[in-house]
């Protein structure tokens, strides 16, 4: 009886360990994709194909973090994008979200034009298709096997206990609402069989029965004897290893059965045998666990080497999870010889937060390198951090930040290089604007939009940008834009989850008024900044220097004129003449104006102006007046003002609503 207790208690402590040492190294590891690039069809850029799944890919971003799964369709008839999202069933909602944003960005690149594609992580799921295909079974079953295999005496044994585990698993994930369960079962002394199974919500209990069947039929076929396998499809998936790579919920264990032997207790006095009796029993087990951990210790490293050296496909983590600050950072040398020190030739610009050097690094890969300002007001160590986390924000609308350089008193971010330079390098330039027709013009207008969507609420992080502005967006080689700069504040040390601050950083003109004079910045303001900016691109006016060349004394109180007059498409760029659309260019004056509204309570939020410039059948709001801008006179008695090299504090803009100025000292 005490010989079977010491062995349970040894094999409970040998799968807790096994469970800690797992979860201490995989916590925030996830295998490498399963892509499914389906031959069904391509759709062509800048289709409305392609902007249905612009939109749609957001949706299931931040739809499905909140549940684990989403679907939903966006657009109808032959350009209808159907999109679904799961994560798996035991999984936090910060490794879902994670996951989710990977799989959602990497799903178009890893499957470039594909009118259906299907991409599976360890933690997640996304499919999406022109065709519906919800609640539908798919039985096309992929698999991924280890190439160890058990032995030939085990393999009876080991074959029955798996199929006994996969039925009952089966069983029940397909009776629960979340479709998952997952179980575990013995095997060795020193081995059990783990398993988990899902399918996809959408499916009923009976389908998701009928899929998991199908796919454990498979495993005679493809993975005979192996240790461990993988076999999926786009609506169900299960997964079994002889070591423990899912924590298996605890089972409450029935109450000891009363013992058959009826000899009195031990006593605790007299010559002092029950004591040593006692002792024997606490640190025997003790030392026995010791050895067996140490024992499991060596045959999981072991296992783990192996599994490494045999590059088995389902333990290749995805690297970009694992960067530590370390992998990010750039020797100073190297940045250097990138730069060809920092030279004025390799200049690409200069603002309030630093100046922009193009590089190109020994392996031939373009760069660009942002020399910060050195009035940072963070540590060495909270600025890793922050670009730790800023790195992870990975967007088709965002540039990428590659890495960083700490070095003495410089602080450099490394960014991937945007070839077609900024967006007001094109709109402002009398010459070069007629480049900017109004596909591309409203092509970037999505794609401002949707950068700063995942920002404010697709992120892992909220970031307010403060500083959106034409000389923050980048053009690629297609023209798609890119928000630079995010971030910003946090690498300064300004909170970006408070409210209001007394250090401005941002451009006059682009500037929220409550946050000009007060400090008071939320993503409302950052869409004030966004409003500016889309009237900007729709007039191919400079917001600051309008009263040199406009009508009318600044860009928001002419158009609110125009607009009131009814002739609104006079603001349009005359270089636009030959290529507009007429409904396409009001509609985006007009969210333009709901976007500038001086009451931040009026504006709308970014997920309403995406679903603005894509919904044409949604009824917009009429605006109020905006919050009118006049040259008048300095602003900076009280805020320590960062601004942009060109927008001094001489600037002298003020702020004013209905003709009534408003003094901000």
């Amino acid at each position: 009886m005490k010989m079977h207790l010491l062995r349970s208690n040894t094999k409970q402590f040998i799968i807790l360990f096994s469970c800690f040492f797992l979860l201490h190294n995989t916590d925030n590891v996830q295998a490498q994709p399963r892509q499914q690039c389906f031959d069904t069809g391509n759709y062509t850029s800048n289709s409305q194909f392609e902007t249905n799944l612009n939109i749609l890919l957001p949706s299931l971003f931040s739809n499905g973090t909140r549940d684990g799964f989403f679907n939903t369709s966006v657009g109808a008839g032959s350009d209808i994008v159907y999109g679904l999202v799961q994560c798996r069933g035991d999984i936090s909602t910060e490794q879902c979200q994670t996951c989710l944003n990977t799989s959602t960005v990497e799903i178009t690149q890893r499957c470039p034009n594909r009118k259906k594609a299907a991409i599976q992580y360890e933690f997640c799921m996304i499919h999406y298709s022109n065709t519906r295909f919800f609640s539908q079974v798919d039985t096309s079953p992929f698999a991924l096997f280890n190439t160890g295999q058990v032995s030939d005496a085990d393999a009876n044994r080991y074959n029955q206990q798996l199929a006994g585990l996969m039925t009952n698993l089966s069983n029940t994930a397909a009776s629960r609402a979340s479709r998952y369960d997952s179980g575990s079962t013995d095997f060795t002394d020193f081995n059990d069989i783990y398993s988990l199974v899902q399918c996809t919500r959408d499916l009923s209990p009976t389908d998701c029965f009928s899929c998991l069947q199908s796919m454990i039929t498979e495993i005679p076929i493809c993975c005979n004897r192996s240790e461990g396998a993988q076999i999926f499809s786009t609506t169900c998936y299960l997964r079994y290893e002889i070591y423990p790579f899912v924590v298996i919920p605890s089972q409450s264990s029935p109450p000891p059965a009363p013992s058959a032997d009826t000899s009195p207790p031990e006593s605790n006095t007299g010559d002092g045998k029950g004591n040593s009796t006692n002792v024997v029993v606490i640190v025997v087990p003790i030392i026995v666990a010791l050895v067996l951990s140490a024992i499991c210790s060596y045959f999981i490293l072991m296992r783990i080497r192996r599994n490494k050296k045999k590059k088995i496909p389902e333990l290749i983590y995805e690297q970009d999870e694992m960067r530590s600050e370390d992998s990010l950072q750039f020797e100073l040398n190297t940045i250097r010889t990138a730069t060809n020190d920092f030279s004025d030739a390799n200049k690409l610009g200069e603002g309030g937060f630093g100046a922009v050097y193009k590089g190109e690094l020994l392996d031939g890969q373009e760069i660009a390198v942002k020399r910060l300002a050195k009035n940072s007001g963070q540590g060495a160590q909270e600025f890793k951090n922050e670009v730790v986390l800023l790195h992870k924000l990975q967007h088709r609308n965002l540039v990428r930040l590659l890495g960083f350089c700490l070095s003495g008193e410089e602080k450099l971010l490394i960014y991937e290089f945007v070839p077609n330079r900024s967006l007001d390098k094109y709109l402002f330039d009398p010459t070069r604007k007629a480049y900017l027709d109004w596909e591309r013009r409203y092509k970037i207008i999505g794609g401002i939009a949707r950068g700063l969507l995942y920002l404010h609420e697709d992120s892992r992080l909220r970031i307010i940008h403060r500083d959106l502005k034409a000389g923050n967006i980048l053009l690629d080689e297609e023209m798609n834009a890119k928000i630079a700069d995010f971030g910003m504040a946090k690498l300064f040390g300004v909170d970006q989850t408070q409210g209001n601050t007394s250090r401005i950083a941002g451009t006059f003109g682009y500037m929220a008024p409550e946050y000009a004079l007060h400090g008071l910045f939320s993503v409302k303001s950052d869409v004030f900044s966004f409003g500016v900016l889309l009237l900007e691109i729709v007039s191919g006016q400079k917001t600051n220097n309008f009263h040199l060349s406009g009508p009318s004394r600044d860009l928001l109180s002419y158009t609110w004129k125009l607009w009131r007059e009814g002739n609104a498409l006079e603001l349009m760029d005359p270089t636009l003449q030959d290529s507009f659309t007429g409904n396409e260019v009001m509609r985006c004056i007009h969210i333009g104006l709901l976007c500038v509204q001086e009451n931040l309570e009026d504006r709308p939020t970014m997920s309403s102006v995406v679903l603005m410039l894509n919904s044409y059948s949604l009824t917009l709001e009429s605006p109020k007046a905006p919050a009118f801008i006049s040259e008048t006179r300095t602003v900076a008695n009280n805020l320590n003002i960062d601004l942009e090299s060109n927008n001094s504090t001489s600037s002298s803009l003020l702020y004013s609503v209905d003709g009534m100025k408003t003094n901000p000292t």
